[in-house]
């Protein structure tokens, strides 16, 4: 059956009762931006892949601001189909738009619903083709 733990845990909230914190401590703001700057990031991947300088560069200026440097890009190609890749870049900016409303960041939340709705246009181009 179960049985009871014998030692206190190892972990607890850091600087109670006077003492200081023994690791350094992020907000609940960094740490969106830090999730943003991630999925924001993994869309400026997909979206050079495409070959979509204009959006790029709109994604990268996001993710600069958010990270205070710019970003590392590469022209790496997957060979995966456009299709594939216009539903990844969709699905990467749906999460984007997620925490980018929960921050509040409106400039981040625009950019990802624009590339929602450019990457539902494409598909829908492509499958009545």
């Amino acid at each position: 059956m179960y049985e009871p733990t014998r030692t206190k845990p190892g972990h607890g909230v850091p600087g109670r009762a006077g003492r200081p914190a023994d690791f350094p401590h992020r907000s609940r703001g960094e740490e969106l931006d830090i999730q943003l700057a991630g999925h924001l990031s993994a869309l400026l991947a997909l979206t050079d892949e495409l070959g979509l300088e204009e959006p790029a560069e709109a994604i990268a200026r996001q993710v600069a601001r958010l990270r205070g440097a710019p970003p590392a890009r590469h022209a790496g190609h997957s060979r995966q189909s456009s299709a594939a890749l216009h539903r990844r870049a969709h699905d990467t900016a749906a999460r984007a738009l997620l925490v980018a409303a929960s921050r509040p960041d409106t400039s981040a939340a625009i950019l990802a619903a624009e590339r929602m709705d450019a990457h539902t246009a494409a598909l829908d181009l492509a499958a009545a083709s």
